[in-house]
């Protein structure tokens, strides 16, 4: 990933040197398994760790050779460690370093976008109990419907994370599986218990059943995951940039004193970081489909998956890493406009209490029927006359007869409407 959408954390997770560091842990985790055994000579980890190092140049030099990056990874380590040094890897087979090495890398890419996700939820909790009763207005197909508040916008976002948190967890169990299973997953020329002590040693479970590689149905979940979470991003960020608009400018991104929006226009102040994680969303989701057909190999192995997961591995953490944290900045910073939201919820001049209205009149014997049209009639008359609501009902004398003056005043008040606020808090926020 570009160093634009990058974080150090992620960066040096994904980066060679840190992948090569886990094949060494592999390596050693399960010669220290075979010394265990009396399968190898004691003394080989040992001597191993102790001179063994990582030189990523010179790994490149031997695969440009070799054209094996294991073999190469293997032959830089044997010129450090020495003659000893030829007894890793003893019965195992690539995957089982590869495979193994990938899924840590994916645990320790999920532990930092949980803690991510973990900032999102502060910020959006500390900021839906802040504005839990600032009332706006509540919009389905972008045209107002009923009032809400922009805390219980909010709340919604907050829950929708606690489910990616909890998705996530569970994809980080998922892939948290380590291999050490010989060709074709076997165990023809690797004692079993070799692949316990490295799994336990490395905090991963053994996988019950591997081909030569860990089933790519786990790493699917894993990205399918990231998706999701992609998806809510895009969520926030679609509405930031909709109640940014010029016409309803009820929120606007923090907009810092020397910060320019526009090369010919110096009004403009564009909700540049939510556009930037509306695209940041889409490359994370792309990755979906490439994972999802990873899982479907010939036989017991084929690569076709690694190109992919060299490229989606990274991507994928790095870019949702990025985007995790701009949406929290974003979020915290976020300029809040509640006299444009009440301004707003009186723009269609009452249109938005007709659900009561017509309720009324169905308390009252009407049929439902009957009392929707009827409330239609003056809708549609409020709105093309531009007229208040209120005002038409009050010259119909059908309505009058059966709704009082002061039953119609409640009608036509925001705050039957926030009534069950305090309800849905505590559910959320418990």
């Amino acid at each position: 990933m570009i160093s634009r959408y990058s974080r150090k954390e992620l960066v040096k997770i994904w980066s060679e040197e840190n992948k090569y560091k886990i094949w060494l842990d592999v390596e050693i985790a399960a010669a220290e398994a075979m010394e265990k055994l009396k399968i190898i000579p004691r003394g080989v980890s040992k001597i191993v760790k102790k001179k063994g190092r990582i030189n990523v140049r010179r790994i490149h030099q031997i695969e440009n050779k070799v054209k094996h990056d294991v073999i190469a990874f293997l032959t830089s380590i044997t010129e450090k460690a020495g003659i000893k040094a030829r007894y890793l890897h003893q019965g195992m087979t690539s995957s089982d370093v590869l495979d193994t090495s990938f899924n840590i890398q994916l645990v320790q890419s999920g532990s930092v976008l949980l803690k991510d996700i973990d900032k999102i939820l502060s910020v959006l909790k500390k900021k839906a109990k802040k504005y839990k009763l600032t009332p706006c207005i509540g919009r389905s197909h972008g045209i107002h419907a009923e009032p809400i508040t922009f805390g219980l916008k909010l709340a919604s976002f907050y829950e929708e994370f606690k489910r990616n948190k909890l998705r996530l967890e569970r994809a980080i169990n998922e892939v948290s599986t380590c291999a050490i299973s010989g060709a074709v997953g076997t165990f023809a020329n690797i004692d079993p218990r070799v692949e316990v002590y490295v799994s336990k040693k490395l905090k991963l479970r053994p996988e019950p059943i591997s081909t030569q590689i860990i089933p790519r149905d786990r790493h699917a979940y894993y990205f399918s995951v990231l998706g999701i979470i992609a998806g809510s991003i895009e969520r926030v960020a679609t509405e930031i940039r909709h109640l940014q608009r010029s016409e309803v400018y009820e929120l606007q991104e923090y907009f810092s004193k020397d910060q320019k929006g526009s090369s010919a226009m110096p009004h403009k102040k564009n909700p540049i970081l939510s556009e930037n994680l509306t695209g940041l969303a889409r490359i994370v989701r792309s990755h979906v489909t490439p994972a999802l057909e990873n899982i479907a190999l010939w036989h017991e192995r084929d690569i076709s998956h690694s190109s992919v997961e060299r490229n989606i591995g990274p991507d994928s953490n790095i870019t949702l890493d990025f985007a995790l944290f701009r949406l929290a900045n974003l979020l915290d910073n976020i300029i809040v406009y509640p006299k444009n939201m009440l301004k707003n919820l009186n723009l269609t001049k009452g249109l938005i209490f007709s659900q009561e209205l017509m309720l009324e009149l169905t308390k009252s014997g009407l049929t439902r029927e009957k009392a929707y049209k009827i409330i239609q009639k003056h809708a549609k008359n409020s709105y093309s006359k531009n007229v208040n609501l209120m005002e038409l009902i009050k010259t119909d004398k059908l309505i009058a007869s059966k709704i009082s003056e002061k039953k119609l005043n409640n009608i036509f008040k925001f705050s039957k409407h926030l009534k069950n606020i305090n309800f849905i808090f505590r559910r959320v926020f418990k």
